[in-house]
């Protein structure tokens, strides 16, 4: 017989109701310890009695499968539901093994048989955990003593009442009060060890009143429960000890074993460690397992899907009929019930109900329940007064600081751009938001429509654990190192380029799944972070002019490497301008114009890619017009007129030039890159992985580009023309860097072109994005839903020289005065760049920046300096443009590592040249090198140790040579003074 089957969906539900006879429901929750409990015994009974169209056993998953759930009015967890021809016949609600075994017998004999009834088989109503059911046939048994007992003692009571004065003290006093105070009896001896948890109870016992009101109605049945426990045989004892022992473990809670059941449940297990905690039984993890609120008539329910592609529950309001007014007013004409008649009132929890196996369990957890509610409101009171403190104290402070830091805070305000929010402009400089590298937030969200959604519609078809297998074996294991994201811990052992490039010719179908999920989302995070800083600091201009020409075709863009996320990043961007130009008038339509290109090797890549990316040209690899490019001197197929080749306003060059090991190679990609730049104002942008590799192949492409295709700023004569190869060199022409450099000099962490072994300081940046669902999964971390992507960045502009030609030394020395007063803006690409995060100090804030002299220098702003200098140099962030100067500069040494191993040729070409001279001891030749290198290798621990006993030995035959001197000196000195007295005396 097959198992029970996992329903995933309302179609499939109701086609499994509809095609069999009897449906066995099992409504479950992860989270629920019960649920697990009882799941092998309703697996055993779906193994058995499964019959295909006849009887099927259902698993129903409440958190994924909620509208199922609330239909079929589940509100506690496990709930069985037996269905007989679509009709719910039965409910079963807690793990109750015994009970759902007979239900499923009595529902197996239902499908058999077309002629029974449901209500004939089932005539009792639904059970719940702890709930006993009288076996069939059997009638209660007839007890005549008791009987006769409480007959007697109803007339006794009746009888004493009537010929006494006073009736109630005559009945409290009376002999057939079953619940009059005895004698006084003497105390029992104390057992050894700690008191019984029932001695207390004894006590309460007798000193309860003859009548009880109804709110003592439980705790009297709680203690009558223990009072029939003194009769119990042996084996009831210890039933309830071991019972006590599975739900308490290794505590008790207080009265709840009477002294014979705690007598024996310490010679069993000992004395309990301490009182039952509600931590103990599970009730903090459970507590929210309450029925659910009545919704208001006057309310409906609707589901709508939302952007994650799951649904959600939209409420509406129905109108009232016309029928229906004056009830609604009748009803609240009526007066309401008193707040604390409400609260008396108090619904069991469904946790209680459905982990209950008896009354006294049901007393006990109830008694946890109320401790842990109470508890519960305590903390969340003195959590909210706490808040409150600490929001007035907070408020006050900052009304100082904001008296004492921004005195001027409302001209300032005047003078920011509109752009900015009310706050950030009373609170922040205006050339301080201006220098930001992060947006507001710093968090970015990728779209839902245009990305999110489709991607996730992809790999629906395809099981998502095939998907992550494959991102793994395709991007370096565990953690995807050799994607676009790096994860931290793993970049000194990954320093190559991404495992799967979007122009790779051939691409299984799990290959190409595995490239949108792994590939795709931190590759957007990181093109749309340049974008907007490239946007910020060539302003908005770069794009409208290009949209408001007449019959413009508007901006051509190429993504080349970021396999279509570049064009996503670039259409967000593009749409936000053209939005603006819309609502001012000056163009007309709801899309932009453009022509959008990407690489993609694999025609599987391609399929998907295009099920999203509309009105986009797809190329199988990048276009090669070096035959006839503008080269220095004649070429023999150029001819007199150059053929036209097509041209782009924008290429987003994403992890291309890493994975090329030779540097000729990435010569040519960055040539071909360069010829289909537009002449007029074309951007290139140059990504690669945030490692030392990965910017030391973006430092090469900027020290290429300055050295030899772009004209040199600041009036600096270019090379020779003779010196120039005109098969490999082109004519340089105008163009600057716009982002992240402000200086056009070498870079001060890449003054040796190639590799360096060792390197500690290289330059790169971060951005910190919300990851989709499927991206978490194949990182293999389902919690964590934040990622931040690092990486290393050039953005260059053709055709258009810098704005501002001051010589680099002359833009530090402004920048250090800073811009705070000045009556003149600042150029934002002449100032320094942040290039790692700030560093915060009581008083004073360090900030190590890249300098437009192209120096790493570290400058320090302390409170003295300006307070409102000192305020946002503490908010700064890494990767900031600074314009409020600083008080000190020193220069920053920088860790470029030692180089390439070259074999040894650094040391020949030393100030010392090695030396070999030849000697003769005792008829033997021997040659002994002179000025040669120290051998670096490691000494053991028995050399050090020999190196030091000769050091000491060493040490101690010095000592003696000089205390033989000074022996010999004075001797000397003793005979002179002998001498001198032998020459007197004569």
């Amino acid at each position: 017989m097959s198992g029970p089957v996992h329903i995933a969906s309302d179609g499939e539900w109701e086609s499994l109701l509809s095609g069999t006879s009897v449906v066995v429901a099992d409504f479950y929750a992860d989270w629920c310890g019960p649920c697990k409990m009882i799941a092998p015994h309703f697996e055993r009974l779906a193994k058995e009695h499964s019959s295909p169209k006849k009887v099927a056993f259902a698993k129903v998953n409440v958190d994924n499968q909620a509208n199922i759930a609330r239909t079929n009015g589940v509100t506690a967890m496990p709930t069985f539901k037996i269905f007989h021809n679509g009709t719910a016949i039965e409910t079963i609600r807690g793990a109750n093994p015994s009970a759902l075994t007979e239900a499923v017998n009595k529902a197996v004999s239902l499908s058999g048989s077309s002629g029974k009834k449901a209500e004939a088989v089932f005539k009792t109503p639904g059970r719940t955990l702890g709930g006993g059911a009288a076996a069939q046939g059997q009638g209660r048994p007839w007890n005549v003593s008791g009987l006769l007992n409480i007959v007697m003692m109803l007339v006794g009571l009746y009888l004493t009442s009537l010929f006494s004065i006073d009736a109630f003290k005559a009945a409290e006093q009376s002999m057939f009060n079953p619940n009059r105070q005895p004698a006084p009896q003497p105390k029992p001896t104390a057992a050894k060890g700690p008191v019984p948890a029932g001695s207390a109870r004894v006590q309460q016992q007798q000193q309860k009143p003859a009548f009880r009101t109804l709110a003592d109605f439980s705790s009297i049945a709680f203690q009558e429960s223990h009072d029939a426990s003194r009769g119990q045989s042996l084996e009831d004892i210890e039933k309830v000890v071991r019972e006590a022992k599975q739900r308490f473990r290794d505590t008790l809670p207080k009265g709840y074993l009477n002294e014979e059941e705690y007598a024996l449940y310490e010679r069993l297990y000992g004395p309990p460690l301490r009182e039952t905690a509600p931590e103990d039984v599970g009730i903090p993890t459970h507590a929210d397992m309450g029925g659910q609120v009545p919704r208001p008539t006057d309310e409906g329910t609707l589901l709508r899907q939302s952007e994650e592609g799951g649904f959600e529950e939209v409420t509406y309001r129905i109108p009232p009929r016309q029928g229906d007014e004056q009830e609604l007013e009748s009803e609240f004409e009526q007066p309401l019930e008193s707040e604390s008649a409400v609260e008396t009132v108090q619904e069991p929890s469904d946790y209680v109900d459905a982990v209950a196996r008896n009354p006294r369990e049901r007393e006990a957890l109830q008694r946890l329940m109320q401790d842990f509610k109470t508890a519960q409101q305590k903390q969340l009171e003195d959590e909210v007064a706490a808040a409150r403190e600490e929001a007035e104290a907070e408020q006050e402070a900052y009304e100082v600081e904001e008296e004492e830091l921004f005195p001027e805070s409302e001209e300032i305000a005047a003078d920011a751009e509109p752009e900015m929010g009310l706050g950030e402009s009373r609170r922040f400089h205006p050339y301080t938001l201006d220098g930001r590298f992060h947006a507001s937030p710093v968090e970015i969200s990728l779209p839902q429509s245009a990305l999110v959604t489709p991607i996730r519609d992809l790999l629906d078809r395809t099981h998502l654990g095939h998907v992550k297998t494959a991102a793994e074996a395709a991007f370096g294991g565990q953690g995807l190192p050799t994607s676009p994201f790096t994860p931290e811990g793993r970049k000194n052992g990954q320093m190559g380029g991404v495992g799967l490039p979007p122009d790779q010719r051939h691409m299984t179908e799990i290959e190409a799944d595995a490239f949108l999920a792994g590939y795709l989302p931190p590759s957007y995070a990181s093109v749309v972070s340049v974008l907007r800083e490239v946007r910020r600091r060539l302003g908005s201009d770069w794009i409208r002019q290009r949209l408001q020409k007449d019959g413009s075709a508007g901006l051509s863009v190429l993504d080349a490497g970021a396999g279509g996320a570049g064009l996503v990043a670039w259409d967000q961007v593009l749409q936000a301008e053209w939005d603006l130009l819309r609502e001012q008038g000056v163009v007309k339509g709801s899309q932009p114009p453009g022509r959008k290109t990407v690489i993609t090797g694999s025609d599987r890549l391609r399929h998907r890619l295009k099920s999203f990316l509309h009105n986009t040209t797809f190329l199988p690899r990048l276009p090669d017009y070096e035959h006839s490019g503008e080269m220095q001197g004649e070429r023999l197929d150029a001819g007199d007129t150059p053929q036209a080749r097509k041209s782009y306003d924008l290429i987003i060059a994403s992890h291309l030039f890493l994975k090329e090991k030779q540097d000729h190679y990435r010569q040519a990609v960055l040539n071909n890159l360069w010829t289909l730049l537009n002449k007029d104002g074309g951007v290139l942008i140059v990504i690669e992985k945030a490692h030392p590799r990965g910017f030391e192949a973006v430092a090469h492409v900027r020290d290429t580009l300055l050295k030899q295709f772009i004209l040199p700023q600041n009036g600096e004569s270019s090379a020779p023309t003779e010196e120039l190869n005109p098969a490999y060199h082109k004519e340089r022409e105008p163009g600057h860097i716009i982002a992240p450099c402000t200086n056009h000099g070498t870079c001060p962490m890449y003054k040796e072109v190639g590799k360096s072994k060792g390197r500690k300081d290289y330059c790169y940046f971060n951005q910190r994005f919300t990851r989709p669902g499927f991206y978490t999964k194949m990182l293999g971390n389902s919690t964590n839903n934040q990622g931040d992507v690092e990486f290393s960045y050039v953005a260059i502009q053709r055709g258009r020289s810098k704005a501002d030609q001051l010589p680099g030394w002359k833009s530090t020395e402004q920048a250090f005065a800073g811009y705070e007063n000045s009556p003149n803006p600042p150029d934002m690409q002449t100032l320094p760049r942040m290039v790692l995060p700030p560093l915060k100090r009581k008083g004073h804030v360090t900030l190590d920046v890249c300098t437009p002299q192209g120096k790493i220098e570290r400058w320090t702003v302390p409170k003295s300096y300006s307070k409102l200098a000192y305020h946002d140099a503490r908010k700064s962030h890494w990767g900031d443009l600074w314009a409020l100067g600083a008080k000190t500069r020193v220069t920053r040494s920088v860790r470029v590592g030692s180089g390439v191993d070259d074999g040894g040729k650094r040391a020949e070409g030393g100030k010392k040249p090695r030396k070999v001279e030849i000697t003769m001891d005792g008829g033997r030749l021997s040659a002994n090198e002179k000025n040669a290198r120290k051998e670096r290798r490691t000494k053991g621990k028995r050399d050090r140790q020999t190196d030091l006993i000769k050091e000491i030995l060493e040490a101690e035959d010095i000592e003696e040579l000089e205390i033989e001197r000074e022996m010999d000196a004075e001797v000397q000195e003793e005979f002179e003074l002998e001498d001198e007295k032998g020459r007197g005396r004569r």
